[in-house]
């Protein structure tokens, strides 16, 4: 494991709010697998939020991390720019995804889940695997990594919400549309917000279809020690940071989940409401 300030080689915005860092951290970038990810620290003060490796390159010694500015702690990370150093990258951490040629794979990825997908629908490509892609976002200007997932993907469908892009619609929408013309599946592997991800799994449940998800969001310090990102998955209470962050997605108890992660939603607002109340005063004084 590496744990050490590490500096920020590359930074910008792929869309608004969302950030892609490239970041030095040689340690993490040799080890590091497929679905694992790092816990982020930006100052001595400030919370720790789990990141997915996007990507890494062992030879420069440098890993690739995808922020979406959403709350008090990745709103700070996207100030920070090439030069800057992050306090703490924790990891490789979470257990690797299981990489198997099982013939057709589709992959689910809504918003800025396309982050945490992108390396594992690549290294199932890298297995052997026919792999077809749905990629979703609210609007066109949201659109994340659409040129890296075409580079490898034998099929990339593309969704927005409002139709500005792609085909109107949800990812879910399309999944749907593929199974009912009964295109051959062996996995689906989902990744995005909590309800899409139920959605996905309830649309595959009825089919058998194997399905696998992501549970990346909701940890909160990453050793399982906090319980803040319990599951209930087959009836069992397991931790998505130390059993995950991939369950199958017909064991997770995933009303259970809403309501858990619903928990920290005050918390997380208040903390927004201060950072941002504080850069009015530094404004003003300037």
């Amino acid at each position: 494991m590496q744990r050490t300030g590490s500096k920020i080689l590359e930074a910008r915005f792929l869309a608004p709010e969302v950030k892609w860092f490239r970041v030095e951290a040689p340690r993490i970038a040799r080890k590091q697998q497929p679905g694992q990810f790092v816990m982020v620290r930006v100052h001595d003060q400030g919370e720790r939020i789990p990141l997915t490796i996007a990507g890494s390159d062992p030879n420069e010694g440098s890993i690739t991390l995808i922020v979406q500015g959403v709350g008090k702690t990745t709103k700070l990370l996207n100030t920070l720019e090439a030069g800057d150093r992050i306090l703490d990258v924790v990891g490789p951490l979470g257990k690797p995804s299981q990489m198997e040629k099982v013939g057709t794979c589709v992959v689910v990825a809504g918003g800025v889940g396309a982050a945490i997908a992108y390396p594992t629908a690549r290294a199932l490509k890298g297995a052997g695997n026919r792999v077809v892609v749905i990629l979703g976002a609210r609007n066109r200007a949201l659109m994340i990594l659409e040129g890296e997932m075409r580079s490898f993907a034998d099929e990339l469908i593309v969704t927005t919400d409002d139709g500005s892009y792609g085909q109107q619609g949800l990812v879910t929408d399309a999944l749907r549309k593929m199974i009912g013309d009964d295109h051959k599946m062996d996995l689906v592997f989902a990744v995005g917000p909590i309800p899409m991800m139920q959605a996905v799994a309830e649309l595959t449940r009825p089919h058998g279809i194997r399905t696998v998800v992501s549970l990346n969001p909701i940890m909160v310090d990453g050793t399982g020690m906090c319980g803040g990102c319990r599951v209930v998955v087959g009836g069992k209470s397991q931790f998505a940071c130390v059993d995950g962050p991939e369950f199958d997605a017909h064991q997770v108890d995933f009303d259970a989940l809403t309501k858990r992660n619903a928990l920290y939603r005050d918390a997380e607002l208040r903390a927004l409401a201060e950072l941002l109340k504080h850069r009015c005063k530094l404004a003003e004084a300037t």
